[in-house]
């Protein structure tokens, strides 16, 4: 511990077992409490230490809690790698000097010693050399304030004055006089590029884009790449980033399943993409319906050419037919019967699908899942979703996500994880770029709020959250019931409560139908072609909404950053309210930028109530003498109005379901 005790530094993942994450251009909150013994003041600097091993950027940090010794400053790393961070802490005699001269003075005690102890530091402080040196205008202000303090001509209160002059605090908040410097450890922190915090994804099933049925003969024709390839000109249109594709893999003809998970198929059925395998090859194949891989590089291309990257599901785990099961029994479960163990969540059964275990040969397993995905990335593939990771060992995760980073640091790794919270979360510090969430199932606005700020919190250092309002697997009762106005409400949360977000294809035509009895679609596409009529899309609105979601995203830096989220209170329990914000000095466009975000989340009736806004998260200084008034700029009605700490709102979710408020002009 140094002379000036720095602990609890954040962002820390476990004393810095593990490194801390951040992306390229985001505002990292550095955190410490700094304290030390007596009434002396102390101050703290944040510094970023890049991949280089130099200091790259410094900032003096603010007492946000004041009484507990709480400093934070927030600081922007510029390029990827492995950077670190640190926070020193330092006695501050120009703050001591100051808070006792003030009190003194005023009380005519002690005055001329405390004048002349002023000048003297102020004095040493335009002298410096070396790191700490003040340039030479600001070593002037400094010198002048020296011979205003030692001018006795002049009324004590006059000289004082001079010493802690706005112009003296600033060049002395600049270039501060630092005593018993104590640096904490460096911290490590990985950057990545933004891709990796914020983005759009949209998903889906290339077989059922150009799928054709022939009702004469009941009969499927699937839909390949090239036919899925049109359809990216649409998403593109949307404002989407990644186009997410379930495997794409050769599927096993053993216990294939039929329509909506059915033990029992009939000629055609296309059977599940996760049941992957077949005599055409496994992983690292491509199902012969679906085209080649020169149909898969066109693929790539074209979304390229559109400004959006590929994601490829990744789906460790194997249908009966699977090469490996033949080649290396041993990577699998073998019951009391002699039988190979198949996937279970009870009460589902996937007769389909066998686990790989990892207890026998965790070593070739994990060298042969490394080659498939170099397969992939060799043909463009620049993300992963990973299904059901946490069905798999940490440590495997741990060495293969280090190993292509080694390789590729621009992949990106999106954790399908829905499980207990210790999982998620280590599965985040292991090294998974993003994270699926709970966001899902969280609809109360008391759910809502305290979800919003746990993953904008300190968790937010670790575990990027991806909000989904559906996914192929889950249709949630919110949306089973809430019509297109749900609909709705769900995408603005998702968009805007989150950097990332994703949808599944078909959010555009609000399918709600439940398979009974569970929160499924009813004709799973995971079992079925599902070619859609996109024109239908038009008259519901959803994705119009979804673009103009998107435009304001890009359009507005605080919507791409993560740790920047306030909560302010309402009235009504169907409410709910946050904002982003990023200081000018923070953002790409030098510029402050603010979003204020409220939604009714009751998709069937009106709801009305007040707005308690923090107007400094807002990056408003509030009046004592007179009510604050800002312009509010609704950028998805663009209608302004004149709103203030309190704001009346009305919403009915038929009309809009939400403002999405620019605060400024």
């Amino acid at each position: 511990m140094g002379r000036i005790p720095v602990v609890d530094v954040s962002p820390v993942v476990e004393a810095g077992r593990w490194p801390a994450k951040a992306v390229v251009g985001e505002a990292v909150p550095v955190r410490a409490t700094v304290f030390r013994e007596g009434h002396d003041a102390v101050a703290a600097t944040a510094v970023l230490v890049g991949p280089d091993g130099r200091d790259r950027a410094s900032a003096r940090m603010v007492d946000i809690a004041p009484g507990l010794d709480r400093f934070e400053a927030r600081l922007v790393p510029d390029e990827p790698g492995r950077w670190g961070l640190r926070v020193e802490g330092w006695s501050d005699p120009y703050g001591t000097w100051r808070h006792d001269a003030e009190i003194k003075v005023a009380a005519g005690v002690d005055t001329e010693l405390m004048l002349t102890e002023g000048a003297l530091l102020l004095e040493r402080a335009a002298a410096r050399t070396g790191a700490d040196k003040a340039p030479a205008k600001a070593a002037r202000v400094l010198t002048d304030a020296v011979t205003a303090l030692r001018d006795t001509a002049r009324p004590p209160a006059a000289r004082l004055a001079a010493g802690v002059s706005p112009e003296v605090r600033a060049v002395l908040d600049a270039y501060p006089v630092r005593e018993l410097l104590s640096p904490s450890p460096v911290y490590p922190l990985v950057v990545d590029r933004p891709l990796a915090l914020a983005g759009s994804w949209y998903e889906l099933f290339p077989r059922s884009h150009g799928a054709v049925h022939d009702p004469a003969t009941d009969t499927w024709t699937s839909g390949t790449l090239r036919t899925a390839a049109e359809e990216l000109p649409r998403i593109a249109g949307m404002g989407f980033d990644v186009v997410y594709l379930t495997p794409i893999h050769p599927i096993g003809q053993t216990h294939r399943k039929g329509r909506n998970n059915s033990l029992t198929t009939v000629p055609g059925d296309p059977g599940s993409p996760y049941a992957i395998g077949s005599e055409d090859g496994g992983h690292d194949a491509i199902e012969p319906t679906l085209g080649t891989f020169e149909d898969f590089d066109a693929f790539v291309a074209r979304a390229k050419g559109l400004g959006m990257e590929v994601a490829l599901d990744v789906a460790l785990q194997c249908s009966p037919d699977h090469p490996w099961v033949a080649e290396h029994p041993e990577w699998f479960t073998t019951r009391a019967d002699g039988s190979i163990a198949y996937a279970e969540n009870p009460p589902k059964k996937y007769q389909d699908i066998y686990p790989l275990n990892f207890d026998n040969d965790p070593q070739g397993i994990a060298a042969e899942i490394r080659r498939v995905l170099q397969v992939w990335i060799d043909h463009g593939v620049t993300l992963f979703r990973v299904d059901n990771p946490h069905t798999k060992p940490l440590p495997f995760w741990e060495w293969l996500l280090a190993d292509v980073r080694a390789a590729h640091p621009d992949v990106i790794f999106l954790s399908e994880a829905f499980t207990r919270p210790a999982m998620m979360l280590n599965l985040a510090r292991i090294g998974f770029h993003q994270s699926y969430t709970y966001f899902t199932w969280r609809n109360t606005k008391d759910e809502l709020e305290e979800y919003l700020a746990e993953v904008s919190g300190e968790q937010g250092s670790w575990m990027r959250p991806s909000f989904w309002p559906t996914t192929h697997d889950i249709l949630p009762p919110y949306l089973q019931h809430g019509g297109v106005a749900g609909f709705a409400v769900r995408a603005v949360l998702a968009a805007l409560g989150a950097p990332t977000w994703g949808i599944y294809s078909g959010y555009e035509l609000v399918e709600n139908v439940p398979r009974p009895g569970v929160e499924e679609q009813i004709d799973n596409e995971k079992y079925e072609f599902r070619p859609r009529d996109w024109s239908v899309a038009d008259g519901l609105g959803i994705a119009t909404l979804l673009q103009r979601l998107n435009e304001i995203r890009r359009a507005h830096p605080a919507l791409q950053q993560l740790r920047n989220l306030t909560v302010h209170p309402t009235n009504d329990d169907a409410l709910v309210c946050f904002s982003r914000h990023l200081d000018a000095e923070h953002s790409p466009t030098g510029r402050a930028d603010t979003i204020i975000v409220v939604v009714n989340i009751d998709p069937h009736s009106t709801r009305e109530g007040l707005v308690h806004l923090d107007l400094r998260a807002l990056g408003l200084t509030p009046s004592a003498e007179e009510p604050h008034q800002f312009v509010a700029h609704d950028v998805l009605s663009d209608e302004t109005y004149a709103w203030g700490e309190q704001v009346w709102v009305r919403l009915d979710p038929y009309v809009r379901c939400a403002h999405v408020v620019q605060v400024g002009a």
